[in-house]
């Protein structure tokens, strides 16, 4: 499992503002790149075989930060996914009954069409086993706006391909991202207990995560 040391995590820290305006991609100049950094803060709360949900690009969450032991599953194939990664419907996951430790949704709360997130938070706590929690990712809302602007800007202009909302297209449903108080609420209703909050200081509080669990 691929976790930053302490060092490494004050270097973050100060270079935050540059690290989100120049959009690394991938962890360069010793600096961690803003997927690496949640993939981090996920991979620390993940208790055991998990079920990443929107993989994205080669199942890299779950083949890099958990070394293999889990399952990534998305609906459009990004690259580097195969035929096993896709499924037709995340609403009505293909899984049995308790199968998975932790499940994990990592930026990708806010694109599940608004109406069927409870459908699919429902789906989420029926595949995870008594004792599972369930991790879910979202910035702050000014941050999330401005990191959309600036991804436009870097595609329209500079001719970059970062944006991988609009390479699969964004439906009506879809938002750029979801009030904590949303989140908690349709957690709750899902089932989920002892939810809790927690701040990515790396990124001067301006990304976070939930985790509940399954009694």
């Amino acid at each position: 499992m691929s976790q930053r040391n302490p060092t490494q995590m004050v270097i973050d820290t100060i270079t935050f503002p540059f690290r989100a305006l120049a959009l690394i991609e991938s962890d360069r100049w010793g600096l961690s790149s803003l997927a690496s950094e949640r993939f981090d803060y996920v991979s620390r709360e993940v208790i055991g075989y998990c079920l990443d949900v929107g993989c994205g690009k080669h199942n890299r969450f779950v083949m890099e930060f958990l070394d293999g032991k889990g399952k990534g599953i998305d609906m459009y194939p990004y690259e580097g996914l195969t035929e096993e990664h896709l499924v037709d419907d995340l609403s009505v996951l293909p899984f049995e009954d308790e199968s998975f430790e932790s499940i994990t949704f990592i930026a990708n709360l806010c694109h599940i069409p608004e109406s069927i997130r409870d459908q699919e938070l429902g789906e989420a706590y029926r595949v995870l086993k008594p004792g599972g929690n369930i991790i879910a990712t979202m910035g702050n809302p000014v941050a999330e706006v401005l990191t959309h602007k600036v991804v436009w800007f870097y595609d329209k202009v500079l001719k970059t391909n970062f944006d991988m909302d609009n390479q699969r297209g964004m439906s009506e449903e879809e938002a750029y991202y979801l009030l904590d108080g949303e989140i908690l609420e349709r957690l709750t209703r899902a089932g989920f207990k002892r939810i809790v909050k927690k701040f990515f200081w790396t990124q001067w509080g301006l990304n976070h995560l939930f985790v509940g669990w399954k009694e």
